[in-house]
Formats: C-alpha cells, sequence, structure tokens
C-alpha cells in the first residue's frame, strides 16, 4: 500500500474511533435566537429547501468532504452519497491529492452511478492545486462528475504532518488562475482553522467569489496527525489543537467580506446549522457526525441523521418566525461576550421587526 493510501487509512480509523476535536468552542452557542411564539406561520408553508450552485437541496446541509483513495474510502463514498441522493443533500468527496498520482483510485471517489441528481464537490489542496495547474485540476472534476471544486487549506495539518507540505508559496496565485478558468465553480475550504478578514480580501481581490469557512471547534487535524505522527509532530500538533478562528466568528467575517459562505468546523445538530445561517452562511458542512454514524450503523444510521437535521431545521425555522432559510439572517438575536469580543459591538444585538 502506497504511503498516501497508509494515510488516508489512518485519518479514517482515528476520525472513527478517536477524541479528535478541538478542546475550544466553535462560539456558535454565543447565537441566541429569539423565540417565535407567534410565527402565524404553518410548518407546511416553511421550506427549508435552497438552490445552491445550480442544484435544489432540501435543506442547505453538505455531507463535507471526507476521504477517497482506498477501498474503504469508496465504500464510505458511496454510502454517504447514497444518503445525500435520498435526502437531497450535498456530498463532497475527500482529497483527490491520491487520485492525481495514481489514476488506478478512480472507482473510489466515483459515486455518480448512485447519486446521479446531487450537488457534488470535487476537492484537492491548494499545494496540489498550485504544481498540478489548471488543466490538471479540471481533469480531477471531470473524473469524478463534480459540480463545484473545493481548494482546501490545510497548513496547520501539513506542519504536523511527518510527510507533510513545508512550502505555501504561490497558492493564492494558483487560486486566481483556478478562478479565472474553472469551468465549474470554485470554493475555498479551510480546515477547521476559518478564515480572517484579512484572507478573506485577499481570496476575494483574486476572484475568489466563494469559502467554505471550517472554522476552530471540530476536527482538530493537526490533533489527527498528532495521534499518528513521530514524537516531536506530536508535541506540535498538541500545540497547535485548537488553532484558528473559531466557526461562528469565521462566518460573520466571510459574510462581511461579502463572499458566498459555507459554515463548517464543528457543526453538530439543526440548531447549529440554523445559527450558521443567522450569522449569514448559505449552507452548513458536517462531516464527523456523518462518517460517525456511518461507522456505527451503516448508511441505515447516516439516513436517519439526515432526516433528523433536515426536520430539526425545518422546526427551528418556524420557531424565529422564517418561511426560509435565507429569512434566518433576519432573525431577532442576541450575541454572547465571547463572540462580540471576535466581531465588535455593532452585531451585538440584533431585534429587528419583521
Amino acid at each position: 500500500m502506497s504511503e498516501i493510501r497508509r494515510r488516508k487509512q489512518a485519518h479514517l480509523e482515528l476520525c472513527a474511533t478517536r477524541d479528535v476535536e478541538a478542546r475550544r468552542s466553535t462560539l456558535l452557542e454565543e447565537v441566541q435566537l429569539l423565540h417565535e411564539a407567534l410565527p402565524d406561520l404553518s410548518l407546511s408553508e416553511v421550506d427549508p429547501s435552497v438552490e445552491l450552485f445550480g442544484r435544489r437541496l432540501r435543506a442547505p446541509i453538505v455531507i463535507s468532504g471526507m476521504t477517497g483513495g482506498t477501498e474503504r474510502a469508496g465504500e464510505i463514498n458511496r454510502d454517504l452519497a447514497t444518503v445525500a441522493q435520498k435526502c437531497g443533500l450535498a456530498l463532497g468527496l475527500g482529497s483527490q491529492r491520491a487520485l492525481w498520482q495514481d489514476a488506478s483510485l478512480a472507482d473510489t471517489y466515483r459515486v455518480r452511478d448512485v447519486a446521479p441528481d446531487i450537488l457534488l464537490f470535487g476537492n484537492i489542496g491548494a499545494v496540489q492545486a498550485r504544481d498540478a495547474g489548471p488543466e490538471a485540476v479540471a481533469d480531477l472534476v471531470r473524473k469524478v462528475g463534480a459540480d463545484a471544486l473545493c481548494v482546501h487549506l490545510n497548513v496547520a495539518q501539513e506542519l504536523v504532518q511527518d510527510e507533510g507540505d513545508r512550502d505555501f508559496r504561490g497558492c493564492l496565485d494558483a487560486l486566481a488562475r483556478l478562478a479565472a478558468s474553472l469551468p465549474v465553480p470554485l470554493v475555498v475550504k479551510e480546515t477547521g482553522c476559518g478564515f480572517a478578514p484579512a484572507t478573506l480580501a485577499r481570496l476575494r481581490a483574486a476572484g475568489i467569489r466563494w469559502v467554505d469557512v471550517s472554522g476552530a471547534g471540530g476536527t482538530s487535524w493537526p490533533r489527527v496527525e498528532a495521534l499518528r505522527g513521530s514524537p516531536r509532530q506530536r508535541e506540535l500538533g498538541e500545540t497547535l489543537r485548537d488553532w484558528g478562528i473559531p466557526t461562528a466568528a469565521a462566518i460573520a467575517f466571510a459574510h462581511r467580506a461579502g463572499l458566498g459562505t459555507i459554515a463548517s468546523g464543528g457543526i453538530r445538530d439543526a440548531h447549529d446549522v440554523v445559527r450558521a445561517l443567522a450569522l449569514g452562511a448559505q449552507a452548513v458542512g458536517m462531516a464527523l457526525p456523518f462518517l460517525r454514524a456511518r461507522e456505527t450503523g451503516g448508511q441505515v444510521a447516516a439516513h436517519a441523521l439526515a432526516e433528523r437535521l433536515c426536520e430539526g431545521v425545518r422546526a427551528l425555522l418556524l420557531l424565529i418566525g422564517a418561511r426560509r432559510p435565507e429569512q434566518a439572517g433576519l432573525a431577532p438575536r442576541r450575541l454572547g461576550a465571547a463572540l462580540r469580543a471576535w466581531l465588535g459591538p455593532d452585531d451585538a444585538v440584533r431585534e429587528r421587526e419583521r
């Protein structure tokens, strides 16, 4: 088995069974949505669906990219793609770096035969996108039939990984070239450390229009790498376990920057989904809950999780008086002190009349 396939296998095992989450909060609990006791709505009038990149989703939920490149990864991708197809959700594939290096691994990423109608995201690292060039990246998109591409940024993870990248020069220029040439939409995705306002401004200036904020507070990839690394790397991984910008702050920063926003990083239930929408996200991404549901109860458990999330989002929209997900941003809310410290006083209270 190749080094990259061994690494992917280890990542799956660790995420499925070990304590891999950050110890800090996403700060989503600091978003208190005010209950509307008189919503003047029927539940049947609440429509949690959204249109994203030309596909209609039953609810604004993406089963985020996790894996690929091994037989087990292929089974997971196909099971979760089947769930996404049945429930009307989107799906992200894991990094296609393994496919870029070995074309024989294509079947571990292919899911269109079981999920012909879903919104499907391809995935490649920024360093690999820089090295491969736009034409090769576009070919990776075509090979899996993706509707959009996530290019992920994972500097903290790479620094902890024994075999990780250490040279990140030229990545912004590579993203700008992809934004100008890629035949599908481009989403720049963090991997658990979030985005600062200045970084978002640079991305926007480079022609990027969508980000997946993947803030701190969920799965910590430095922690994952610490669990499989050398003693020196384990120490660095623990140092960086909680590094980053909390998810709630990263969502608000991206919204302020005028970027389309997918919110991920510690989204764990329907309440988190609606809180993220209230902060300005158009959709949310969840990975670890779906992986663990699938690992413990198979496709049935992952399907049940998806159904609970969809119904929970619908109920919560009613409870804040919103007919559609995009109205969540108008709902009355109060932000806690810890989140206000990140965002400033202007966002502390919103009690706008409908």
